[in-house]
C-alpha cells in the first residue's frame, strides 16, 4: 500500500509517500479500506517533532479516517466486511489501509459518505471527551469558543448548540465569523480588533462564559479566567501560543473554577470506545437529521500531503482538509464531489 512517513522533523517537505505492506488486525481490530484521511494540529506536531506518538502507536501521521472494513480481527462481531465507516485512529491515517481498534469506530452518519465523515472523529472524539463527558455541558450554558473556524473549534460550536447551550466564537476575522456562525455560532468576537474578554461580559450580561474552550494556551489562559463565570470550567486542548502562563490564581478560588486539560491519543482503546458509544447516542442522530452540519471540507490527493499541511498551517485557513486516496479519488469524483485545496 501506499502511506506517508515522516522521514525526519521539520518542514511539510519531510511528508514523504513510501510503499509498505499491508498491516493486519490483531484481536479486537478492523483493517479499513481508506477512502480519505482528515488532517489535524496534532499531525503537524508529530511532523515537527513536538507531539510524538505514544510507544504502541503507529509511527505514521493520521489520527481519523473514512472508509469501508476490509477485514475483521478475532472477537469483533459488530461490524462485517465492506461496512462504510469513519474511525480514529491510533496514527497511521495517511495510507490506503490502517488497522483499529474496532470500539473506535463508527458507521459513516446517513446522508454523509466516506470522504466527508473523514473529516468528523478527531474533532468530535476531543470535544465530546472534553466539554461533554468531562466538563458537563449542559442546556442554557454558554460557551466561549477559541478558534472557533478551524476543527476543534467548528466542532465545539455544532455539539454546543446540540446541547442546548449557547456558543460565543472567537475568530481572527469576518470571514471566519461569517463560517462560524453558519455552524451555529450564536455571537462572534473578531479577536484581532475586540478585547475578547469585555466582549464575553458584555455578551453574558457581566456573568462570563460557563464554559470555555482554549486551543491558545500562553497568556490567553489568565484572560480565559477572567471571562469565566463562577463555577466555571475551562477545557483546554492545545497551547498553540506557548505551554507556560502567568495566572491569578486567585480568581480561581473566588469564582471557584474549573480548569482541565487532556489530549486524546495516549487514552486507552477503552476510554476512546466510551467516547464512540457516547457520540454514537447523541452526535451521530443529530449528523443524520441536519441538526449537525457539514464543516467546509476540502480535499487534497494523499501524495500531497505536504502541501496539506502548508495549507493547513496558514493563518487563512478554516474548516477541514482531507486527504483522498486514489480509491477516495474515483469515490469524490463519482458522488457529491468536495471542493479542492
Amino acid at each position: 500500500m501506499t502511506a506517508i512517513s515522516i522521514a525526519e522533523f521539520g518542514g511539510p517537505e519531510v511528508l514523504q509517500p513510501v510503499r509498505l505492506p499491508v498491516p493486519r488486525p490483531g484481536p479486537g481490530d478492523v483493517l479499513i479500506r481508506v477512502a480519505a484521511a482528515g488532517l489535524n494540529a496534532p499531525d503537524l506536531g508529530q511532523r515537527r517533532g513536538t507531539y510524538n506518538p505514544p510507544p504502541d502507536a503507529s509511527p505514521l501521521p493520521g489520527l481519523e479516517v473514512g472508509g469501508e472494513i476490509a477485514a475483521i480481527g478475532k472477537g469483533v462481531r459488530n461490524w462485517s466486511v465492506g461496512d462504510e465507516v469513519v474511525a480514529l485512529t491510533h496514527g497511521g491515517g495517511y495510507a490506503e489501509y490502517v488497522v483499529v481498534p474496532a470500539g473506535q469506530v463508527l458507521p459513516v452518519p446517513a446522508g454523509w459518505s466516506m470522504l466527508t465523515g473523514a473529516a468528523l472523529p478527531e474533532t468530535f472524539f476531543t470535544i465530546e471527551q472534553t466539554l461533554v463527558m468531562r466538563a458537563g455541558l449542559a442546556p442554557g450554558m454558554q460557551v466561549l469558543i477559541h478558534g472557533a473556524a478551524g476543527g476543534i473549534g467548528g466542532a465545539a460550536i455544532q455539539i454546543a448548540r446540540l446541547h442546548g447551550a449557547t456558543p460565543i466564537a472567537i475568530v481572527s476575522g469576518p470571514d471566519k465569523a461569517a463560517y462560524a456562525r453558519s455552524l451555529g455560532a450564536a455571537e462572534t468576537i473578531e479577536r484581532t480588533r475586540e478585547d475578547f474578554v469585555a466582549r464575553t461580559l458584555s455578551i453574558t450580561n457581566g456573568k462570563g462564559a460557563d464554559r470555555i474552550v482554549d486551543i491558545v494556551g500562553g497568556e490567553t489562559l489568565d484572560r480565559n479566567i477572567r471571562a469565566s463565570a463562577r463555577f466555571g470550567h475551562i477545557v483546554i486542548v492545545s497551547t498553540l501560543a506557548g505551554p507556560k502562563a502567568e495566572i491569578n490564581a486567585s480568581l480561581i478560588l473566588m469564582k471557584q473554577l474549573t480548569l482541565s486539560g487532556s489530549t486524546l491519543r495516549p487514552q486507552s482503546r477503552e476510554v476512546k470506545a466510551a467516547i464512540a458509544r457516547s457520540l454514537l447516542k447523541s452526535a451521530w442522530p443529530a449528523l443524520a437529521d441536519g441538526r449537525i452540519v457539514r464543516p467546509r471540507i476540502r480535499a487534497l490527493p494523499l501524495a500531497a500531503a505536504a502541501r496539506g499541511h502548508v495549507e493547513l498551517e496558514k493563518p487563512g485557513n478554516y474548516g477541514k482538509l482531507i486527504l483522498t486516496t486514489a480509491w477516495g479519488e474515483s469515490l469524490n469524483n463519482r458522488d457529491n464531489p468536495i471542493e479542492s485545496a
